[in-house]
């Protein structure tokens, strides 16, 4: 009798961990990338070089960047390395290839919020400025 209860508990054990697994895969297991705001604006990044370069969007509303080159990007607020501008941008932060993401609602006292990479911050290509009108 005690061998069947110990068969028992263990199927159960296993039922039990095999339901915990498939819920939390069936209910937000995994992030989503896919923004609930529409943008304002879209920055694209291609080839090293963020297009365009300069946006203006009405004060709080959100931006996207989507990441359509072949490596990740971690775009952040300048200025570097603090990120302190502007940090709705921050949110956007690591973007793999194919990626995209949404800046927080740009409510910040600051009319132009300049942004960079973080992972390459000289490169001039990969910084810009979001205006907030």
């Amino acid at each position: 009798m005690a061998r069947m209860r110990s068969h028992i508990s263990v199927w159960f054990l296993a039922a039990v961990c095999a339901s915990a697994i498939l819920t939390s895969a069936s209910c937000g297991g995994s992030s989503s990338t896919s923004p609930s705001t529409p943008p304002a604006a879209t920055i694209t990044i291609t080839n090293n070089t963020v297009s365009p370069k300069n946006v203006s969007v009405p004060r709080g509303s959100q931006v996207a960047f989507v990441n359509n080159d072949n490596r990740s990007h971690n775009m952040t607020s300048d200025p570097h390395p603090e990120h302190t501008d502007c940090p709705e941008i921050n949110s956007v932060g690591a973007l793999s290839a194919g990626q995209t993401k949404q800046t927080g609602n740009m409510t910040t006292n600051r009319t132009v919020c300049g942004f960079h990479d973080h992972d390459a911050p000289t490169v001039v290509t990969l910084q810009g400025s979001i205006t907030i009108q």
